[in-house]
């Protein structure tokens, strides 16, 4: 097949102190309180019986008769972002990812002292998928319908919508679902393998069962739970949560049999074939395939070497279009995000982010370097490209807003999510109706009541434009799935390389005087009086709409002995976004926001974009502490 689909992006590091340091204080980020919040979030997003040690106060018990109308019990789990509804298929992918992630960074995640927390997340949606699977071959896929649900706004706790539950089973199959949550149920008794024996046994007992069901019993969910097609289609199809689930089942098990199954299935279900640049809830090749390449790596495949091979290879493409460095490279914003579509587009950002720190650290391990069609890259180039999208994500960008809630300054206070927007049934138990939920909530120009704290909503358009409305679904809707993958990578980047039991250091040299060259790399130096030195340089070009546009970086040293302070700055001929530094009323530029002096010896980047040659940047004023 060979086809190229998804996408991924290039990006800068916003800032860095210079030389060698730790990824966790490159740039200027708290990840250790970012990966706290971010499963603070899951928290908000429970539905069933909340239990005592519950952070998030201002939700309440809700969806306490899910299941009853079917005969079976389906209280808990989780919603799967700003609505009602518990969809299956996004929220087993939300388990495994949560669960990888804690197989990576788990001892990372316990030097901040959130493994537990990451733990109790992963098994909220495990005790719920084990109900949803009653027998062998019947597993329960939906509860409520987002028809009905998005037809009022309401809190969880207020619900009257239908609770009506869809399961798919041996007459009317899912194999996409089941194989999904055979996958989530593999990778969770991994995590539980050490710490509950037997609670991992279980999990272990319904994935055998669930990837015999998904195999024997081939079909695409959405075609028989038909309520789920205009939320969460399986657009791809079956055949990669196939590989995917078979994948999960041999690292929980070691049996060969699912080795084989990769091996022997790899060109059958598209494994060796599809080049893809997107993951996620739908599509999982570009995730079975960075696992196949581990095992691989690892010296686990044995015969099956020439295939798992080829599905190695198609991992790579993924990884070098993200970095710029395929034949045929994928799109980004101008200010350096992966993009691929306008509704919840972070979902794909995070995700891909995940497969490149992970992929990394396989390849580190490996000591081997990845092989792009422009050359071989270092490991360490794809942990940087990861690390500045969650930068990006965190508030280095364009607009400087962080699209983690209540992370920094500067975030979304009006998310499209029924529980923060209405208030808290704790403050006013009040019952809020259907309709008149949307009359006095929904349209409510103010902030949410409730801070839905770590939630990543959707994020920004194709030109980084971001409008803060609870009406604007497409950027302001948070989901589980988004949040994810990130706590792997946030663990990764606030506790370094588990592996190596070290921090894996990035070099980040100033860099040397060079003379303007023609476009498309324009390169300009402008001395500063002594103790402070700058430079700037264009680091990448693109085309977009007929116009070549420049992202510059530039770098303030500070070659006094002294700390500075109260540094002005002045830019000119500027035509574009800047970030990294903070914007005076009168005009002027000094130090950004998470920093407020310059230690001697160190320095500091800010980048801007335009479509020109490099802006003219001079000295106004600076103090020395």
């Amino acid at each position: 097949m060979g086809k190229l689909i998804g996408v991924c992006s290039m990006a800068t590091t916003l800032f860095l102190l210079v030389g060698v340091v730790p990824l966790a204080l490159a740039g200027g980020h708290d990840y250790a309180t970012a990966l706290s919040k971010s499963i603070l979030f899951f928290e908000a997003q429970r539905s069933g019986y909340l239990p005592g040690n519950q952070r998030v106060k201002w939700r309440g018990n809700s969806g306490l008769y899910d299941g009853k109308a079917n005969g079976v019990d389906l209280v808990g789990g989780y919603y799967d972002a700003g609505d009602n509804v518990k969809f299956g298929l996004p929220m087993a992918f939300t388990v495994t990812m949560m669960s990888w992630s804690i197989m990576e960074y788990g001892n990372q995640m316990g030097a901040s002292g959130e493994l537990g927390h990451a733990m109790d997340a992963v098994k909220w949606g495990t005790d719920y998928l084990i109900k949803a699977h009653p027998q062998p071959h019947v597993l329960y896929g939906e509860v409520g319908d987002g028809n009905t649900d998005h037809y009022c706004w309401q809190r969880p706790e207020d619900m009257t919508t239908s609770r009506y539950a869809y399961r798919v089973d041996e007459y009317n199959p899912g194999s996409d679902l089941a194989g999904e949550t055979a996958a989530a149920m593999a990778a969770a008794s991994i995590v539980f393998h050490s710490s509950n024996p037997a609670y991992s046994r279980e999990l272990l007992t319904h994935a055998t069962q669930l990837f015999d069901f998904a195999d024997k019993y081939r079909g695409k969910y959405d075609s028989s739970i038909t309520v789920a097609q205009k939320y969460y289609r399986s657009v791809s199809g079956y055949a990669d949560e196939l590989l995917w689930a078979a994948a999960w089942m041999y690292k929980a098990t070691d049996n060969e049999y699912y080795l084989d199954y990769l091996g022997e299935n790899g060109d059958a279900l598209g494994g060796t074939g599809w080049a893809m640049t997107e993951f996620g809830w739908d599509v999982k090749y570009a995730g079975v395939q960075t696992l196949v390449a581990k095992f691989l790596m690892g010296g686990k495949a044995g015969s099956h070497a020439p295939v798992f091979g080829k599905y190695q290879e198609k991992a790579e493409i993924f990884m070098c279009s993200c970095l710029g460095k395929s034949s045929q490279n994928v799109q980004k914003t101008p200010g350096g995000l992966i993009y691929k579509q306008r509704w919840n587009n972070l979902q794909f950002v995070t995700s891909a982010s995940f497969l490149l720190t992970v992929y990394s650290d396989y390849l580190t391990s490996a000591r081997r370097d990845l092989h792009c069609s422009s050359g071989s890259v270092a490991p360490s180039e794809l942990l940087a490209f990861a690390k500045s999208q969650v930068d990006y994500i965190l508030g280095d960008n364009p607009r400087a807003t962080s699209y983690m809630v209540g992370y920094g300054n500067n975030y979304p206070q009006q998310v499209h999510h029924r529980g923060s927007s209405i208030v808290s049934v704790k403050v006013d138990p009040s019952f809020v109706s259907c309709r008149g939920g949307y009359a006095t909530w929904f349209s409510r120009k103010a902030s949410d009541p409730n801070l839905l704290t770590g939630a990543i909503v959707g994020g920004p358009d194709a030109y980084d434009n971001f409008a803060d409305h609870r009406d604007n679904y497409e950027q302001t809707e948070p989901a589980t799935y988004n949040n994810a993958p990130l706590l792997g990578i946030l663990a990764r980047l606030h506790g370094g390389h588990g592996g190596y039991n070290q921090l894996l250091p990035v070099e980040v040299h100033v860099a040397k005087p060079i003379a303007a060259q023609p476009k498309p790399n324009p390169v300009k130096e402008t001395p500063f009086a002594a103790p402070i030195a700058f430079e700037q340089k264009a680091t990448t070009s693109w085309v977009a709409n007929g116009k070549t546009y420049y992202r510059y970086s530039a770098i303030v040293t500070n070659n006094s002995g002294k700390t500075i302070k109260n540094l002005n700055l002045s830019v000119s001929k500027l035509y574009g976004p800047l970030w990294g530094l903070t914007k005076s009323p009168g005009g002027s530029y000094g130090f950004p926001t998470w920093i407020s002096s310059l230690p001697a010896g160190k320095s500091m980047e800010f980048v801007y974009i335009h479509s020109a040659s490099p802006a003219q940047v001079s000295l106004s004023s600076y103090t020395l502490a």
